[in-house]
């Protein structure tokens, strides 16, 4: 990989991970401990994997939210 490419793979990794860390923000959990989240996130993750009403549920809520960015 070339520098410059390296270069620009790190810009969008860490442009990412801000955007991610918004979301926290966002979701109004900004001062709750990380391990409560990583916890979180991961029991998330074994639900989505299971259940399909729940992702649509859950989209369904963050769309709202997104929608009222505004308010």
């Amino acid at each position: 990989m070339s520098r410059n490419a390296t270069s620009d793979a790190r810009k969008k990794d860490t442009r990412d991970k801000i955007e991610l860390g918004g979301l926290i923000v966002k979701a109004g959990l900004r001062f709750e401990k990380r391990a409560l989240l990583l916890g979180a996130l991961i029991d998330l993750r074994k639900r989505l994997k299971s259940d399909d009403s729940e992702r649509s549920r859950l989209t369904a809520i963050g769309a709202e939210a997104f929608g009222n960015e505004g308010e």
